[in-house]
């Protein structure tokens, strides 16, 4: 990308020094989240070239995305193992509450299955490295000031548990207010309407700030591996630490083949010779649906990062990092405000010798909504050590597709409307709208559409067997 670092215009650099005087009285944050912040915001008013040159997109080769099956299998001595795992540290972004599925707390908590959380399967998963192999994987949660103070209480269930786990904070910056380009929280509005945290990006310079980044560096760990506290499938994967490391890649994104249901996820493209992430929001309106079919860009970002931890340390010293800005609009009590945010796939362009690693779809398992809950909590996965592990019955590799209406939007809605999550080993399509409730023990075959009419409330009825049905009222049952 051609990014021209632009002066500012006399107006942009009088925005700024306002800016600057404003936020030095801001107390509630530290000086380091200051200067990140300014630092930001100037980046966005010089108005880095962002944009791609489509001519120069060029399709990634297996060098630069490696297909998984070509990996080297990993040494069966334990103390080899116990080597590798002695320079990984994992990292999981936990500053997402669960707003979307109608929870207040850190959405690391809600509960996945059997009774478990995310955050107590992750903690499983690492505790079982540990035993197994002596080894020390300590597990770092970046929080943001929404999940801090849940998290802290949340994570002291674990303090007997094998598994070191270290909390940060990812920084904490003012919203900026459009008309006069004040931050909120000096306009009176100090509580956490005044903030923001700006996007999981903010992961390199959070680890520096912290002092997490140095004290891991100072126990010889190498690797950290990063990925969404709600992606079941993020496990350790050693055949990709051990690939890393005999290639001194500084830089590894997991990348899956996209579906249709993926169309909008960032793809990994070669560009002026090197490897980098291509959001949508970069892509011209002529190209979108270019960028959206699955033939000509075939992978997209799962968000399970590999990143060498003195390659972090060269990169947010040296200020290297300059990702994508993402403009976020907001608005606040009826005022109109600004978020900048930045996200960490985006980063890979400025680490030598990175690559994509083309994993297989387990590997990619995200919870975002209850229809997600449905898939994992039925009996298409079982769960093993803290892993979820699917359920060899299926012969489809694809899941099924389910939608939900907004009457199971909430969690507690969702749990209350199913007295027990239906078997659906063999379901390919599942939609439902309206008021419908769920027995025990009912099963989903082929394509099932239910629908209860507007005012109705439609019981499916305890073993029922449903299979390629479409279900608009009880006489159809």
């Amino acid at each position: 990308m051609a990014a021209a670092a632009a002066t500012l215009s006399p107006p942009d650099a009088e925005k700024i020094s306002k800016l600057k005087s404003s936020v030095a009285g801001l107390n509630q944050i530290s000086e380091d989240e200051k200067s990140g912040f300014i630092n930001l915001i100037s980046r966005y008013l010089s108005g880095e070239a962002q944009y791609v040159e489509w001519s120069k997109i060029q399709t990634p080769t297996d060098e630069v995305v490696v297909p998984y099956e070509t990996l080297a299998p990993t040494s069966d001595d334990p103390e080899e193992i116990k080597k590798l795992l002695d320079k990984l540290v994992v990292l999981k972004l936990n500053g997402g509450l669960g707003t979307t599925m109608g929870c207040t707390g850190p959405k690391s908590v809600i509960e996945v299955r059997d009774g478990l959380t995310f955050l107590d399967l992750i903690v499983i998963q690492i505790e079982n490295l540990n035993s197994k192999y002596g080894c020390n994987v300590p597990l770092l949660l970046m929080n943001s000031f929404n999940t801090h103070d849940d998290t802290l209480k949340i994570v002291e269930k674990y303090s007997s548990s094998n598994v070191e786990i270290h909390t940060f904070n990812q920084s904490q910056y003012p919203r900026l207010v459009v008309e006069d380009f004040t931050p909120l929280p000096s306009k009176g509005q100090t509580g956490k309407d005044g903030w923001y945290p700006p996007g999981h990006g903010d992961v390199f310079p959070s680890l520096k700030n912290s002092g997490k980044l140095d004290a891991l560096l100072s126990r010889g760990k190498e690797y950290v591996f990063v990925a969404n506290s709600d992606n079941l499938g993020a496990i350790v994967d050693l055949k990709i630490l051990s690939h890393l490391i005999k290639n001194k890649n500084e830089y590894c994104m997991e990348v899956t083949p996209k579906t249709l249901a993926d169309v909008k996820g960032g793809t990994l493209i070669s560009y002026e010779g090197r490897v980098q992430l291509l959001e949508i929001a970069q892509v011209a309106d002529e190209h979108v649906n270019e960028f959206k079919s699955i033939e000509k860009f075939k992978i997209f970002n799962t968000n399970n990062l590999w990143v060498n931890l003195k390659a972090i340390k060269r990169l947010v010293e040296s200020d290297g990092l300059k990702m994508e800005i993402i403009p976020n609009p907001k608005e606040v009590d009826g005022i109109k405000v600004l978020q900048l945010e930045t996200a960490a796939g985006a980063a890979i362009r400025f680490f030598d010798n990175a690559i994509g690693i083309n994993v297989p779809r387990s590997r990619f398992l995200p919870v975002k909504a209850t229809s997600d809950l449905l898939l994992v909590q039925s009996d298409l996965y079982t769960l093993e050590d803290g892993f979820i592990i699917r359920n060899k019955a299926r012969t489809n590799p694809a899941n099924p597709s389910i939608e939900l209406g907004p009457e199971f939007k909430k969690v507690g809605n969702f749990l209350s409307r199913l007295k027990s999550i239906p078997s659906i080993v063999e379901l390919d399509s599942l939609k439902v709208s309206g008021d419908v409730w769920f027995g025990v023990g009912i099963v989903l075959k082929g394509k099932v559409s239910v629908t209860a009419k507007s005012g109705v409330k439609l019981e499916i009825p305890d073993g029922a067997v449903l299979e390629n049905k479409n279900i608009n009222g009880p006489e159809d049952l």
